[in-house]
Protein backbone atom coordinates (compact mmCIF):
# COMPACT_ATOMS: atom_id res chain seq x y z
CA UNK A 1 0.00 0.00 0.00
CA UNK A 2 1.37 3.66 -1.11
CA UNK A 3 0.72 5.22 2.67
CA UNK A 4 0.41 8.83 1.36
CA UNK A 5 -3.04 10.65 1.67
CA UNK A 6 -4.43 7.46 2.91
CA UNK A 7 -6.86 7.66 6.13
CA UNK A 8 -5.58 5.42 9.34
CA UNK A 9 -7.74 5.33 12.41
CA UNK A 10 -5.34 3.99 15.55
CA UNK A 11 -6.90 3.04 19.11
CA UNK A 12 -5.28 4.19 21.96
CA UNK A 13 -3.28 6.69 20.17
CA UNK A 14 -2.88 9.44 22.96
CA UNK A 15 0.05 8.62 24.53
CA UNK A 16 2.57 5.90 24.63
CA UNK A 17 2.91 3.29 21.73
CA UNK A 18 -0.53 4.30 20.37
CA UNK A 19 1.47 7.84 19.81
CA UNK A 20 4.22 6.54 18.11
CA UNK A 21 2.20 4.42 15.64
CA UNK A 22 -0.17 7.52 15.03
CA UNK A 23 4.11 9.52 14.84
CA UNK A 24 5.06 6.90 12.32
CA UNK A 25 1.77 7.35 10.54
CA UNK A 26 2.54 10.96 10.12
CA UNK A 27 6.09 10.64 8.77
CA UNK A 28 4.44 8.91 5.81
CA UNK A 29 2.00 11.41 5.00
CA UNK A 30 -0.76 9.83 6.27
CA UNK A 31 -4.18 11.49 7.93
CA UNK A 32 -4.26 10.43 10.99
CA UNK A 33 -7.48 9.45 13.56
CA UNK A 34 -6.11 9.84 17.00
CA UNK A 35 -8.05 7.64 19.19
CA UNK A 36 -8.49 8.43 23.21
CA UNK A 37 -10.16 7.39 25.80
CA UNK A 38 -10.15 9.85 29.31
CA UNK A 39 -6.92 11.08 27.45
CA UNK A 40 -7.84 14.01 25.67
CA UNK A 41 -5.17 16.50 26.30
CA UNK A 42 -2.71 13.79 25.71
CA UNK A 43 -4.54 13.15 22.10
CA UNK A 44 -4.63 16.56 21.19
CA UNK A 45 -0.37 16.61 21.88
CA UNK A 46 -0.36 13.60 19.52
CA UNK A 47 -2.70 15.73 16.74
CA UNK A 48 0.16 18.64 17.35
CA UNK A 49 3.07 16.31 16.91
CA UNK A 50 1.73 14.40 14.35
CA UNK A 51 0.70 17.62 11.85
CA UNK A 52 4.33 18.90 12.61
CA UNK A 53 5.55 15.27 11.29
CA UNK A 54 3.86 15.41 8.51
CA UNK A 55 0.54 14.48 8.42
CA UNK A 56 -1.66 16.31 6.02
CA UNK A 57 -4.31 15.89 8.46
CA UNK A 58 -4.49 14.84 12.09
CA UNK A 59 -7.79 14.86 14.31
CA UNK A 60 -8.89 13.44 18.16
CA UNK A 61 -11.60 10.90 18.32
CA UNK A 62 -12.80 10.03 21.86
CA UNK A 63 -14.63 6.61 22.27
CA UNK A 64 -14.74 4.21 25.41
CA UNK A 65 -13.66 0.96 23.37
CA UNK A 66 -16.11 -1.58 25.50
CA UNK A 67 -19.00 0.29 24.61
CA UNK A 68 -20.03 -1.85 21.44
CA UNK A 69 -22.46 1.53 19.92
CA UNK A 70 -19.29 3.73 20.29
CA UNK A 71 -16.82 1.21 18.74
CA UNK A 72 -19.08 1.34 15.23
CA UNK A 73 -20.24 5.80 16.44
CA UNK A 74 -16.00 5.60 16.00
CA UNK A 75 -15.28 4.26 12.87
CA UNK A 76 -18.07 5.24 11.44
CA UNK A 77 -17.23 8.81 12.27
CA UNK A 78 -13.42 8.47 10.82
CA UNK A 79 -14.89 7.43 7.55
CA UNK A 80 -17.17 10.02 7.15
CA UNK A 81 -14.26 12.87 8.13
CA UNK A 82 -12.11 11.14 5.99
CA UNK A 83 -13.98 10.19 3.13
CA UNK A 84 -12.61 6.91 3.66
CA UNK A 85 -11.00 4.52 6.10
CA UNK A 86 -7.69 2.49 4.92
CA UNK A 87 -6.16 1.29 7.91
CA UNK A 88 -6.77 0.61 11.21
CA UNK A 89 -4.79 0.01 14.01
CA UNK A 90 -6.05 -1.72 17.20
CA UNK A 91 -3.53 -0.60 19.66
CA UNK A 92 -6.01 0.24 22.58
CA UNK A 93 -5.12 -1.90 25.49
CA UNK A 94 -4.53 -2.13 29.39
CA UNK A 95 -1.84 -3.98 31.50
CA UNK A 96 -3.13 -4.81 34.74
CA UNK A 97 -1.43 -6.87 37.18
CA UNK A 98 -3.83 -9.82 38.67
CA UNK A 99 -2.40 -12.34 41.17
CA UNK A 100 -4.01 -15.17 39.98
CA UNK A 101 -6.09 -15.91 43.58
CA UNK A 102 -7.41 -12.31 43.44
CA UNK A 103 -8.76 -11.95 39.99
CA UNK A 104 -12.57 -11.05 39.79
CA UNK A 105 -15.15 -11.75 37.24
CA UNK A 106 -15.88 -8.15 36.35
CA UNK A 107 -11.97 -7.59 36.36
CA UNK A 108 -11.42 -10.71 34.05
CA UNK A 109 -14.28 -9.39 31.68
CA UNK A 110 -12.99 -5.66 31.67
CA UNK A 111 -9.93 -7.07 30.67
CA UNK A 112 -11.75 -8.46 27.67
CA UNK A 113 -13.39 -6.19 26.38
CA UNK A 114 -10.52 -3.43 26.23
CA UNK A 115 -7.83 -5.73 25.02
CA UNK A 116 -9.25 -8.55 22.76
CA UNK A 117 -13.28 -7.11 22.12
CA UNK A 118 -12.66 -4.00 21.02
CA UNK A 119 -9.88 -4.76 18.27
CA UNK A 120 -12.33 -7.67 16.92
CA UNK A 121 -15.62 -5.54 16.77
CA UNK A 122 -13.00 -1.97 15.54
CA UNK A 123 -11.95 -4.63 12.86
CA UNK A 124 -15.12 -5.48 12.18
CA UNK A 125 -16.46 -1.96 11.74
CA UNK A 126 -14.02 -1.10 9.59
CA UNK A 127 -13.85 -3.72 7.24
CA UNK A 128 -17.34 -2.85 6.54
CA UNK A 129 -15.48 0.77 5.06
CA UNK A 130 -12.89 -1.51 3.35
CA UNK A 131 -15.24 -3.89 1.37
CA UNK A 132 -14.65 -2.55 -1.70
CA UNK A 133 -11.43 -0.67 -2.18
CA UNK A 134 -8.98 -2.47 0.57
CA UNK A 135 -7.35 -1.98 3.90
CA UNK A 136 -4.68 -3.04 6.35
CA UNK A 137 -5.36 -4.28 10.03
CA UNK A 138 -2.58 -4.36 12.42
CA UNK A 139 -3.26 -5.65 15.69
CA UNK A 140 -0.63 -5.14 18.31
CA UNK A 141 -0.62 -7.92 21.06
CA UNK A 142 2.68 -8.10 22.77
CA UNK A 143 5.08 -10.92 24.34
CA UNK A 144 2.57 -12.22 26.59
CA UNK A 145 1.00 -13.64 24.35
CA UNK A 146 3.62 -15.90 23.77
CA UNK A 147 5.26 -16.26 27.48
CA UNK A 148 3.21 -17.46 30.53
CA UNK A 149 3.52 -14.37 33.05
CA UNK A 150 2.04 -15.45 36.43
CA UNK A 151 1.12 -11.91 37.35
CA UNK A 152 -0.45 -11.26 34.26
CA UNK A 153 -2.62 -14.42 33.47
CA UNK A 154 -6.03 -12.51 32.01
CA UNK A 155 -3.88 -10.31 30.34
CA UNK A 156 -1.53 -12.71 28.47
CA UNK A 157 -4.91 -14.42 27.70
CA UNK A 158 -6.66 -11.70 25.96
CA UNK A 159 -3.14 -11.23 24.14
CA UNK A 160 -3.35 -14.50 23.21
CA UNK A 161 -6.32 -13.85 21.52
CA UNK A 162 -5.70 -11.34 19.27
CA UNK A 163 -3.04 -13.62 17.25
CA UNK A 164 -5.62 -15.77 17.14
CA UNK A 165 -7.87 -13.03 15.83
CA UNK A 166 -5.40 -12.12 13.58
CA UNK A 167 -4.58 -14.97 11.74
CA UNK A 168 -8.74 -15.75 11.56
CA UNK A 169 -9.33 -12.09 10.15
CA UNK A 170 -6.40 -12.44 7.83
CA UNK A 171 -8.23 -15.37 6.36
CA UNK A 172 -11.59 -14.68 6.57
CA UNK A 173 -11.52 -10.65 5.17
CA UNK A 174 -8.59 -11.51 2.40
CA UNK A 175 -7.85 -10.78 -0.67
CA UNK A 176 -9.43 -7.16 -0.41
CA UNK A 177 -8.36 -6.84 3.49
CA UNK A 178 -5.06 -7.90 5.17
CA UNK A 179 -4.66 -8.43 8.40
CA UNK A 180 -1.47 -8.55 10.35
CA UNK A 181 -0.14 -8.09 14.28
CA UNK A 182 2.92 -6.56 16.15
CA UNK A 183 4.25 -8.54 19.12
CA UNK A 184 6.22 -6.03 20.85
CA UNK A 185 8.76 -7.01 24.17
CA UNK A 186 10.43 -4.28 26.27
CA UNK A 187 10.05 -1.33 24.38
CA UNK A 188 8.15 0.60 27.19
CA UNK A 189 7.48 -0.48 30.53
CA UNK A 190 4.84 -0.15 32.35
CA UNK A 191 4.61 3.13 34.34
CA UNK A 192 4.59 1.46 38.03
CA UNK A 193 7.92 -0.68 37.37
CA UNK A 194 10.86 0.48 38.58
CA UNK A 195 14.75 0.14 37.28
CA UNK A 196 15.24 -3.19 38.98
CA UNK A 197 12.63 -4.23 37.02
CA UNK A 198 14.39 -2.62 33.89
CA UNK A 199 18.03 -3.81 34.79
CA UNK A 200 16.27 -7.63 35.07
CA UNK A 201 14.81 -7.29 31.51
CA UNK A 202 18.29 -5.58 30.16
CA UNK A 203 19.89 -8.40 31.51
CA UNK A 204 17.55 -11.08 29.56
CA UNK A 205 17.43 -9.93 26.31
CA UNK A 206 19.32 -11.28 24.22
CA UNK A 207 20.48 -7.72 22.29
CA UNK A 208 21.33 -6.61 26.14
CA UNK A 209 18.83 -3.33 25.67
CA UNK A 210 15.45 -2.02 25.90
CA UNK A 211 13.49 -1.27 22.92
CA UNK A 212 11.67 1.99 22.20
CA UNK A 213 7.81 2.89 21.02
CA UNK A 214 9.23 3.89 17.74
CA UNK A 215 10.60 0.18 16.99
CA UNK A 216 6.69 -1.08 17.17
CA UNK A 217 5.87 1.67 14.80
CA UNK A 218 8.22 0.82 12.15
CA UNK A 219 7.04 -2.79 12.17
CA UNK A 220 3.65 -1.29 11.82
CA UNK A 221 4.97 1.07 8.27
CA UNK A 222 6.41 -2.16 7.20
CA UNK A 223 3.42 -4.33 7.44
CA UNK A 224 1.24 -1.59 5.92
CA UNK A 225 3.75 -1.35 3.10
CA UNK A 226 4.46 -5.01 2.66
CA UNK A 227 1.29 -6.02 0.25
CA UNK A 228 2.53 -10.04 -0.05
CA UNK A 229 1.84 -10.22 4.37
CA UNK A 230 -1.05 -11.54 5.35
CA UNK A 231 -2.12 -13.56 8.69
CA UNK A 232 1.43 -12.82 10.18
CA UNK A 233 2.85 -11.57 13.54
CA UNK A 234 6.46 -9.61 13.73
CA UNK A 235 8.14 -9.45 17.25
CA UNK A 236 9.63 -6.98 18.53
CA UNK A 237 11.36 -7.88 21.22
CA UNK A 238 14.92 -7.89 21.24
CA UNK A 239 15.31 -11.14 21.10
CA UNK A 240 13.55 -12.46 24.52
CA UNK A 241 11.17 -15.18 23.05
CA UNK A 242 14.44 -17.14 21.95
CA UNK A 243 15.05 -17.21 25.23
Amino acid sequence: MQLGGRVALVTGAGRRVGRAIALGLAAKKMRVAVHYHASSKDADETVRLARAAGAPDAWAVGADLRDQDAIRRLVDGVAQKGGAIDVLVNSAAEMRKTPFDEVTPDEWDDIMALNMRSPFFCSQAAARHMADRGGVIVNIADLAALETWPDYIPHGISKAGVMQMTRALARKLAPRIRVNAVVPGAVLLPEHWTQEDADNLVRTTPLKRLGAPEDVAQAVVYLLEADYVTGDAVVVDGGRNLR
